[in-house]
This record gives C-alpha cells, sequence and structure tokens, in this order.
C-alpha cells in the first residue's frame, strides 16, 4: 500500500512541476570570467543522436576580443564499435541574458557532430560545481522534447556532498531527475 502512496505522490509531484523551456531559471549575475578554466563532467543527460560519452573534459577560456570559447574532449563509439577521443572547439553568442548563450560546436574531425545549440549555465558555484543545460526542441506545449545536459565539477572525483543537495534540486527544476547518467574518467583520452 506505501508503495501506491508514494508512486501516487510522486505522479502529483510531476503533474504540479512546470516543465516549460521559457520557464527554467537561469544563474543570476553569472560572471564568464570566473567560469573559465577546466571543468570535469560527472553526469550527463544525452541528447538525440552521437555524443561524447564519458572521459568527458571541457575547458572555457575568453579570448582577447572578449569573446568565451571552449574546448572538449571526450570518448565517442563511431562506426558501431570504433573508440576514439573526439575534440570538440566551441564559440558563444552572447543572449541578453549573461548566463544564457548560443554555442556553435563542431568536432575538429569531419565524422564528429556539429550544432548550433542554447548553452545555459543553469547553476555553478565557480569553484565545484556547474550545471549546463540545452534543449534543441521544444514541443507545441513548450517543453523540451530533445535535450542534454551536463554536470560539470571541478574535481574528476566528482561533486563533494555539500553540491550534491544543490545539484538535485537543481535537476528537479529542470524535469530531469533520475535522467542524468554518471561519467567515468578511466584516462582514455588523456594525452
Amino acid at each position: 500500500m506505501l508503495r501506491y502512496v508514494v508512486a501516487l505522490c510522486l505522479l502529483a509531484l510531476a503533474w504540479a512541476q512546470d516543465c516549460q523551456v521559457a520557464n527554467i531559471q537561469v544563474m543570476q549575475d553569472f560572471d564568464r570570467t570566473r567560469y573559465t578554466g577546466i571543468w570535469y563532467a560527472v553526469a550527463k543527460k544525452d541528447p538525440e543522436g552521437l555524443f561524447l560519452i564519458d572521459n568527458i573534459v571541457a575547458q572555457f577560456s575568453i579570448q582577447d576580443d572578449g569573446s568565451m570559447t571552449a574546448t572538449a574532449k571526450g570518448r565517442v563509439i563511431i562506426l558501431n564499435n570504433w573508440e576514439l577521443c573526439a575534440d570538440m572547439i566551441a564559440t558563444f553568442e552572447e543572449t541578453s541574458d549573461n548566463a544564457k548563450f548560443r554555442m556553435k560546436y563542431w568536432g575538429v574531425s569531419s565524422y564528429l557532430q556539429t550544432g548550433n545549440d542554447d548553452h545555459w549555465v543553469i547553476d555553478t558555484d565557480y569553484d565545484n560545481y556547474a550545471i549546463h543545460y540545452s534543449c534543441r526542441l521544444i514541443d507545441t506545449d513548450g517543453t523540451c522534447l530533445d535535450s542534454y545536459s551536463f554536470i560539470f565539477s571541478r574535481h574528476p572525483e566528482g561533486l563533494r556532498p555539500q553540491d550534491q543537495r544543490i545539484v538535485t534540486q537543481k535537476k528537479m527544476d529542470l524535469c530531469l531527475l533520475g535522467k542524468y547518467r554518471r561519467v567515468p574518467h578511466t584516462g582514455f583520452c588523456q594525452s
């Protein structure tokens, strides 16, 4: 009986939650200078299509002209069984909200995916964790049909215990609780 009550409560919570992309809150007073540096993906929610699998390390930089760029490296599998490290490059176009960017990205090799997606910084403390979100396709009801999200840490070992509560709440706010998977760092892409 208790299982039914818990299931019913979770269902009611899901119905009550606002999952429209337009209502997603991003980081207030985002400081991209403090955001620069190396971030390790420790969890991710995958989109449709070819995507980095694990060993994902991103480095955000600010160029001399003030624009933000990023490089990322991670393991991919192509042609059904060929494992390799993919190098990705991104440039960011600013929007009216300093925590929302348009991210144009491409792989160093031609077989890798290219795109021009939203890149929203949902939350960060700059020193330990950051939560990134992107919706590629919005449904007619305003919810997202194809999204991806990264939980980044400055530490390859993962999040500190005090950050996990914050990150879990943000996953719920994004309507993505239970949709992430762990991103291991095995050294596969270390130079």
